[in-house]
Order: structure tokens, then C-alpha cells, then sequence
């Protein structure tokens, strides 16, 4: 490696990552994470490789680095090396004649991903819509992650948001003490606020600032996979989409399906891939797709090939600058014309990864076999006909190479599903998630709580995992 390009101070968003290697046409990059899937002796440290395209390696890449770190003989480091990461420009070294010289830029990145995001927005809406004489108030929690310094620069300096509107914006080591986990367990100080009726939009990023939550006035959750469809609705309201046309969607196995129906009046495909962003890649790289997003709050589009939180906020920002309604009145238009898809995520985290693979293992056996397809579960005065089960499998459209085991499936004859997979997996440590998700067309029906409506499948869920006799459990850790 002769030229390394960091971002000012050591920090840089993940989008900014992804921003940075398209602009320059770096050969790749590194990311050094506070990561759900880490490496480590003691799993507390993440290091992701991105690719010529800006996008996480696929497998096939991982797997000949992998291949190629089993044969290396030698490697050449210069540990005493010092660079001054607070000052912006070039710096040249000579590392005993290896490179000639050994070249490190600091750039500011917050301004070279503000560039690009002015290429996508009507700044001028948003930034009117902030401070005109209609103005929403907001609330914006980074979570004392790497996305403080672009809330201010780009919300606060450059779109007129007062600067009191972001909080924790001072990126620490321990992020606070708080997991900068943009979800309402997390997030809790922020619901609290929003509560209050003060704010009309509030949001949330998680550490590296690919994630995020919105909430509306009075703490309006809008879940991720319905923030997903009401952006695909609306992708018109971004000068972007405007010019290039919607080629397609994408979303994880797990994520709800509510973005299918907004397809199906869109008249678009919609590529259903394993949970990782590297599957999105390879469909936004050949024009097959120009929005994806994951049931994690991971959302993004082909402006870049990484999950991009903060242009997720100014989407959200752009559709209330054109609609001229609350967050909660655009989500509930929104379900009384595509339906609500009830939803939610049950994470066990933290357990023995022995005894998580061999709940999943058992699960696998147990509804693949033919006589449970063709079970019904009666819990109270609900009754659910197995339509379908599966382990599910990817074939990717653009390659042809096939993923495997990247979920098990239970879908029910009313369009129900319960999902089961495993995520964040290590020697250390595993976890098992549990995703259910209910259809309601009926408008009259809109105003349940999710984990009622839902709660018949949780125990269909329950039951055939025996996930808490298993682990001796009595709940999961987080409900999302």
C-alpha cells in the first residue's frame, strides 16, 4: 500500500467511507468498528474491508483474503510511524525505500460527503422548511458515535437547523456508556423528548452512521421496514430519483414486506437477498436497483454501496418539506392505502454459540419435514395454516452464485411469517433472532400494538424453538 486517505481526526462515517472510495477510485478500504460482528480475542473490535465499488467485500472476495492470509510468509510494517491526523493535507514518508514515498491524506470528510448529498437534495426545500415561518423543530441524537460532526456541518451549519437541535454530537470512545444502537431501548432519552410534544421529527444514528431511527411528534415510532416503503413512495420528492428514474428495490429476507406492495403499484421488481449489504452491491452496480434497506434501520439507494443513515433523515426531511404533514399523518396514509404490516424483532443475544446452533439446527429438521407443512396452530381464538417453510437460499441474479442457509422461514396462508436467524456470530459469542410479521388491510385495524397483535405467533415461535428451556432464558435481551 502506497497511499493511505483518512478521514480528519481518525473518524469517518461508513457512507463517507463508501463516498471517499468512489471519488478518489481507491482500490478499497478499511474500517476500524465498533462492529455487530466482531473479531478479536475477546469479540470487542470490528474490521470491515470495502471494495473498489465502495460496498462491503462479498464472500467471494473475504474468502480469498482469507485463503491468501493462510500462505503469507512475510510483512513489512513501520511501527514507528507518526501522523498527524488533525491536519488536513498531504504527508509524505520515506519506509526504507519500500514506497517511494509513502503517501497519508487527511481529508475532510464531512465536507466531501456533503458535496454528494448536494448532488442528490433540494437543500433549499429543507433548509426552508427548517427555519421559514412554518418550521418543524427537531431533535437529532448521535449517540456520541463518528455522525456528530455531520449533524452539525450538514443539518445545523448548512440546512439552518438550530444548533441545540443536535445532541451527544461529541464522538467518544465509549460512546457514552450507552450502545449507539439507534432503536427505542437505546435510544431511550430520545423518545423521552420527543414525548414531550416538543419536536415534530426526531432521529437517532448508530456508531458509525450507516443506521438510523426516526421518530414523529409525541414519539411516533416508525419502524424500519415501513420507513423502507414510505420512502420508496415517495422517492419522487428527491431530485435525484427524478433524474435517474426507479429501476428496482431491494430488502433483506427478514425485513417486512411492506415494500413489496409499494413495488407492485410502482410496477418495479423487488430482489429479496440474505441480511448484508454486500447482496445489495452487485444489483445497484448492474441498474437493477436503486433503493434497499434492511430491518436493522440500515436504508440507502445507488448513490453510494453502503447504508447511509443521514441521507435516510434528509429523504424523511424532504417528504415532510413536500407533503406538509406529520410524521404519523404520512405513516398512517401510508398504511391506509398499502395496508400496516404489524413487525417486530426479538434478539437473544449473547448466547453459548453451541447451543444456539443446535436450536437452529433442530428447527431446521423440524419444519422441513413434509408433515409440518401441513400443520395449523390454534393459540386463543387465532388459528394459523402452515402455507410454506424454507431454509432460505439466494441466487444472485448478476453472477449466479448461490448463498445458503440464511434464515429458516415459516410462512403462514394469511401472508403471516415467523423468521429465525442467527446473526453476529463468533467464537465469544452468538445471537438468535426471532422476526414475526402479521398483514392488516383493514384501516379500522391500524392502531394495535405490534407485540399484541403479534403475540400469537411469538408463541407459535416460542413453542417450536424452545428457546427458553433451551437457554434457560425467560426473555430476549432487545425488542425492536
Amino acid at each position: 500500500i502506497g497511499r493511505l486517505v483518512i478521514g480528519q481526526n481518525g473518524i469517518l462515517s461508513t457512507p463517507a467511507v463508501s463516498c471517499i472510495i468512489r471519488k478518489i477510485k481507491a482500490a478499497g478500504g478499511i474500517i476500524l468498528t465498533a462492529s455487530h460482528s466482531p473479531g478479536g480475542p475477546g469479540g470487542e473490535f470490528g474490521v470491515k474491508f470495502e471494495v473498489a465499488n465502495g460496498g462491503p467485500a462479498p464472500d467471494v472476495v473475504s474468502e480469498k483474503i482469507y485463503q491468501i492470509s493462510k500462505t503469507l510468509e512475510e510483512y513489512a510494517i513501520c511501527p514507528d510511524l507518526r501522523v498527524d491526523l488533525s491536519r488536513l493535507g498531504r504527508q509524505e514518508f520515506d519506509l526504507e525505500n519500500k514506497f517511494k514515498p509513502f503517501r497519508v491524506e487527511i481529508v475532510d470528510s464531512v465536507d466531501i460527503y456533503l458535496n454528494l448529498l448536494r448532488s442528490i437534495f433540494d437543500f433549499n426545500a429543507i433548509r426552508s422548511f427548517l427555519t421559514g415561518p412554518n418550521q418543524i423543530k427537531i431533535r437529532i441524537d448521535a449517540m456520541n458515535g463518528v455522525m456528530g460532526p455531520y449533524v452539525r456541518k450538514i443539518l445545523c451549519d448548512e440546512l439552518g437547523a438550530p444548533a441545540n437541535s443536535a445532541i451527544n454530537c461529541v464522538p467518544l470512545e465509549d460512546f457514552g456508556g450507552q450502545p449507539p444502537d439507534p432503536n427505542l431501548t437505546y435510544a431511550a432519552a430520545l423518545l423521552e423528548a420527543m414525548r414531550g410534544g416538543e419536536y415534530g421529527f426526531g432521529a437517532a444514528f448508530d456508531a458509525d452512521g450507516d443506521r438510523y431511527m426516526i421518530l414523529g411528534q409525541n414519539g411516533f415510532f416508525v419502524n424500519a421496514s415501513d420507513s423502507l416503503a414510505i420512502i420508496a413512495a415517495h422517492l419522487s420528492c428527491i431530485p435525484y430519483f427524478r433524474q435517474t428514474g426507479v429501476r428496482g428495490f431491494g430488502r433483506s429476507m427478514p425485513t417486512s414486506t411492506a415494500l413489496d406492495k409499494v413495488a407492485k403499484v410502482m410496477k418495479v421488481p423487488v430482489y429479496e437477498t440474505p441480511t448484508g449489504w454486500r447482496y445489495f452491491s452487485n444489483l445497484m452496480d448492474s441498474g437493477r436497483c436503486s433503493l434497499c434497506g434492511e430491518e436493522s434501520f440500515g436504508t440507502g439507494s445507488d448513490h453510494l454501496r453502503e447504508k447511509d443513515g443521514l441521507w435516510a433523515v434528509l429523504v424523511w426531511l424532504s417528504i415532510l418539506a413536500a407533503r406538509k404533514q406529520s410524521v404519523e399523518e404520512i405513516v398512517r396514509d401510508h398504511w391506509a392505502k398499502f395496508g400496516r404490516h404489524y413487525y417486530c424483532r426479538f434478539d437473544y443475544e449473547g448466547l453459548e454459540p453451541r447451543t444456539a446452533y443446535f436450536i437452529m439446527k433442530d428447527l431446521e429438521a423440524l419444519i422441513t419435514d413434509k408433515s409440518f407443512s401441513n400443520q395449523q396452530f390454534a393459540v386463543g381464538s387465532s388459528i394459523y395454516s402452515v402455507e410454506r417453510t424454507d431454509s432460505f437460499e439466494y441466487m444472485d441474479p448478476v453472477d449466479g452464485t448461490v448463498t445458503k442457509r440464511q434464515g429458516l422461514r415459516i410462512i403462514f396462508s394469511d401472508a403471516s411469517r415467523l423468521i429465525f436467524r442467527m446473526s453476529a456470530s463468533s467464537h465469544v459469542r452468538a445471537t438468535l433472532r426471532i422476526y414475526a410479521e402479521s398483514y392488516e388491510k383493514d384501516p379500522s385495524q391500524h392502531d394495535k400494538e405490534p407485540q399484541a397483535v403479534l403475540s400469537p405467533l411469538i408463541a407459535i415461535a416460542l413453542k417450536i424453538s424452545q428457546i427458553h428451556e433451551r437457554t434457560g432464558r425467560k426473555g430476549p435481551t432487545v425488542i425492536t
